[in-house]
């Protein structure tokens, strides 16, 4: 088969949200795939400094984050963009005014209200990279770091219309359900991560092949010809989806590369 370049989202994806593991099952396909002379990148949502170390053990050829707007190849970062710095206070204090949760997430740390929310999973979240020492040094009132996009959650005391109007022409807000969106730089997606690995290596998007479950997987799963669903995924994502494999608990990675003769 002709070298293709493959690119994974994590939670869902390679990760099981059920087990907190990436299954054996996929680490042993990714390596088979590698064999076969295929290029596997993480893309993600998820900001560089979130990487799961569970993900990490295993050496992808690059890491395309923050949807899009942090990439790297092995050790070299091939491009980074954060928010102004200003721009970054004002978004900040537009969320705080219009009374949503708030996370903001940079390439160093994330940040996160130096108050306990009443958003119950902002404090899941927050549990979380506690757990794994990310978010804690710093809160997001203290205004003092940069970063590259916005996760935030709404409720009825909410005014999520007037913060939405307020993002203008450099911000885009992406339904990620459950009353929360995930607020990124214009210009920045999944789609433009692949679009720069792929003419890096002079190669069009019939050989690219992405594995996705959420919304924000979206832009991805229309940029590439081969979109590949797990078995667990949002509906979203039905109408691009040139396969649905199965769970990731349940092999979805090496079933759908053994569909495509990639491995």
């Amino acid at each position: 088969m002709e070298r293709a370049i493959l690119f994974f989202d994590i939670d869902g994806t390679v990760l099981s949200e059920v087990t907190k593991e990436v299954p054996q099952s996929a680490v042993e396909a990714m390596e088979k795939a590698r064999a076969e002379g295929h290029l596997l990148f993480i893309n993600t949502g998820r900001t560089i400094c979130s990487i799961p170390t569970e993900v990490r053990k295993f050496q992808f050829d690059g890491y395309l984050c923050g949807c899009g707007t942090y990439l790297t190849e092995h050790d070299e970062v091939l491009l980074k963009s954060s928010i102004e710095k200003q721009r970054g206070i004002e978004l900040l204090q537009k969320a705080k005014e219009c009374n949503l949760g708030v996370i903001a997430e940079g390439q160093e740390d994330c940040y996160f209200p130096g108050h306990i929310s009443r958003f119950d999973r902002l404090e899941s979240t927050r549990r979380y990279f506690a757990s794994r020492g990310i978010g804690i040094e710093q809160s997001l009132e203290s205004e003092r770091f940069e970063y590259d996009k916005l996760f935030v959650y709404v409720d009825d005391k909410s005014d999520f219309d007037s913060f939405r109007e307020y993002l203008g022409d450099d911000m885009e807000a992406l339904d990620r359900g459950g009353k929360a969106y995930e607020v990124i730089q214009k210009g920045f997606s999944k789609a433009t991560a692949c679009q720069f690995i792929m003419e890096r290596y002079d190669m069009d998007a019939s050989h690219a092949y992405v594995f996705g479950d959420s919304s924000n997987d979206l832009a991805m799963f229309e940029y590439a010809e081969h979109a590949i669903a797990m078995g667990r995924h949002d509906s979203v994502l039905d109408s691009y989806a040139e396969f649905v494999t199965k769970t990731v608990e349940n092999d979805g990675i090496a079933y759908a590369m053994k569909h495509y003769g990639l491995i």
